[in-house]
């Protein structure tokens, strides 16, 4: 994409029109596209930051314990920037992990917990 892709897309309505969150978000594409090619996928590279290579499952009893970021989301925020990914701090890493079912923080005693140990994220 060029800088005419970006004052063309700086006229939708549908998206952020913040001219360097759209310049990010090709970045950030095209570092996916790198780890892609490094790590074979993306979910590999996910694993690499999880003990094990296995997603946690913590036992919280209350929303006010869910954290949110992790020694694994700041880790993968740094890798992230280091391989130059913009606008991804901590915060949205463990978002994606927790969205993406590498984290289940799930309360104890939650039907979606439950369905998720045992027949896999929904």
């Amino acid at each position: 994409m060029t800088s005419d892709d970006i004052d063309r897309l700086m006229l939708f309505d549908g998206i952020v029109r913040n001219r360097m969150k759209i310049a990010s978000t090709i970045t950030n594409a095209r570092c996916f596209i790198a780890i892609q090619k490094e790590f074979g996928s993306f979910y590999h590279y996910m694993l690499s930051f999880f003990p094990g290579q296995k997603p946690i499952v913590n036992n919280f009893k209350s929303l006010k314990e869910i954290p949110v970021t992790t020694p694994e989301s700041d880790a993968m925020s740094k890798d992230m920037k280091k391989r130059g990914f913009k606008f991804f701090g901590s915060t949205i890493c463990y978002a994606h992990m927790q969205a993406t079912g590498f984290v289940n923080d799930h309360l104890e005693g939650c039907l979606c917990k439950e369905k998720i140990l045992t027949d896999g994220p929904v």
